[in-house]
């Protein structure tokens, strides 16, 4: 299954798209924002990662905010506030097959671009 987990509102997300060239191509767009992940989801994503910590965001302005960058975080923890609140969630995150892009770095975008080839 061909799929991206992003927000429709992030430039970031959607020049990763493009640059991918994903419109056209058979791949299920989910916009976190309107359509929350879920918990199956989740985890499906969490064995495929191999962590809650891979797909857990420490740059999400509420990571501050809430001042979780104080406290040191479980695996059962990242995925209740992924759960909770999308933008927890580091994205965007890109399916290939059986294979799993997480994040926006030069390097990931260039993996997911030859799998996708």
């Amino acid at each position: 299954m061909n799929k991206i987990f992003h927000l429709s509102t992030c430039d970031t997300c959607n020049r990763i798209i493009d640059e991918l060239g994903l419109k056209g191509k058979k791949f299920i767009f989910q916009d976190i924002k309107t359509e929350k992940i879920t918990k199956v989801q989740l985890e499906e994503l969490k064995e495929k990662a191999g962590s809650y910590e891979a797909l857990f965001s420490k740059i999400a302005r509420k990571y501050r905010e809430l001042k979780l960058n104080e406290k040191q975080l479980t695996e059962t923890e990242m995925k209740n506030l992924i759960l909770e609140e999308y933008t927890f969630l580091k994205r965007p995150v890109i399916l290939v097959n059986k294979e799993i892009f997480i994040g926006n770095s030069k390097s990931v975008v260039e993996a997911a671009k030859k799998a996708i080839r």
